[in-house]
């Protein structure tokens, strides 16, 4: 039985250097790479000279030969000359796809300088500040379209809500007022007994917190447990899609999801802030009657004498506008995800940081004006 007769190459070439083309043709294979990378070697370009490979009539190639062709290809970019592949037969492409053939990576670009990071941090804000704007405009007209048709209003969206926000919160919201309520007597007690003057513990812890303290703190608590909620449950239907079946069937997002959290939001801080202001008071007053020895009807006199009615509607005005940026932050985070599910915890996060933030801000701006102006 005679020897099968060795597989040879067939190929043409085209032209000379510096622009040289080589035709290949039929099977490429393990069995004449050899031959391949003679006839590569002979043909390889020198400085600014092109050797283009003509693949478009190749029936068949494996791995030893596109391992050849990268071998002419570095060796040709090493000497400052290129090799060009086309046009490919899709049996050559499928081949060249295992490996990857063409220029190095470009390296990364330099990082920008602190004016010009400065300058996208300022405008990334500028458009998120609109966005947000947008997105509150929004929302407070369709709660006014809701408020206006109240048949139109999800009432067991916004019962569901009103639970969560308000009564699975009393006793957190409750326990950690009534615990400020106790250190503020306790901090103000230590200074005002040294001076015979304890019996203003009851001015100071009851103003503190109906004022400042019982908004303050409720609005704090609610961001870090319902608005955080509002986010994730926003983001999370924004990245499995719902909000965008939504819009297919014809519903609003911002009329059918944000209506029924800001409401709820707006009607239960508001009763949330008074319970932390009667607990803080309490724990005032504990202080007072156990701690100062002061008659318990003369405490809570003093009590009630020092807190006016302004007082309270101060108190009130500021967590109103708390619990609508709380909502509103949640909602707008939740609305601009992107990407997928591991975005939704930082989400969460920056939703956080944004309500707290907006809390303290607009505290000092409402301290500013009605302790200065009014």
């Amino acid at each position: 039985m005679s020897p099968s007769p060795k597989p040879s190459l067939a190929f043409e070439v085209v032209g000379a250097a510096p622009a040289t083309t080589v035709r290949l043709a039929g099977p490429v294979r393990r069995g004449v790479v050899a031959e391949l990378a003679r006839l590569l070697e002979r043909h390889a370009p020198g400085e600014g000279a092109t050797l283009t490979l003509d693949l478009a009539q190749v029936e068949a190639m494996d791995s030893a030969a596109v391992a050849a062709l990268v071998t002419a290809f570095r060796r040709a970019r090493d000497a400052g000359g290129r090799v060009v592949t086309d046009p490919l037969s899709e049996q050559a492409k499928r081949a060249l796809a295992t490996f990857r053939l063409g220029p190095d990576p470009q390296p990364k670009p330099k990082a920008p300088g602190v004016l010009e990071s400065t300058g996208g941090a300022v405008l990334g804000g500028l458009r998120g500040f609109v966005d947000f704007l947008q997105l509150a405009a929004d929302a407070t007209f369709a709660i006014a379209q809701a408020l206006r048709s109240p048949r139109k209003m999800r009432w067991g969206a916004l019962a569901e809500q009103s639970i969560d926000i308000g009564s699975r919160a009393l006793g957190i919201v409750g326990l950690i007022t009534f615990l400020v309520g106790l250190t503020v007597a306790f901090q103000s007690a230590h200074q005002l007994r040294q001076f015979g003057a304890a019996i203003f513990v009851a001015d100071l812890t009851a103003l503190s917190m109906v004022r400042e303290m019982g908004p303050l703190m409720t609005a704090i608590l609610v961001a870090g447990r319902s608005g955080s909620s509002i986010a994730a449950e926003i983001a999370t239907m924004k990245v499995s899609e719902e909000v965008d079946a939504l819009t297919v069937m014809g519903l609003e997002p911002t009329r059918y999801l944000a209506v029924p959290r800001l409401l709820a939001i707006l009607l239960m801080v508001p009763l949330l802030t008074v319970l932390a202001d009667l607990l803080g008071m309490l724990g005032g007053f504990i202080v007072g009657v156990g701690y100062l020895d002061i008659a318990w009807n003369a405490f809570l006199n003093k009590m009630l004498d020092a807190v006016a009615p302004w007082d309270l509607i101060s108190g009130l005005i500021k967590s109103v506008t708390f619990a609508y940026g709380i909502g509103l932050i949640g909602l707008f985070y939740g609305f601009r995800v992107r990407g997928g599910a591991s975005e939704v915890g930082r989400t969460t996060t920056a939703s956080v940081v944004a309500s707290i933030f907006f809390i303290i801000v607009a505290n000092c701006l409402f301290s500013v004006f009605f302790y200065i102006v009014l």
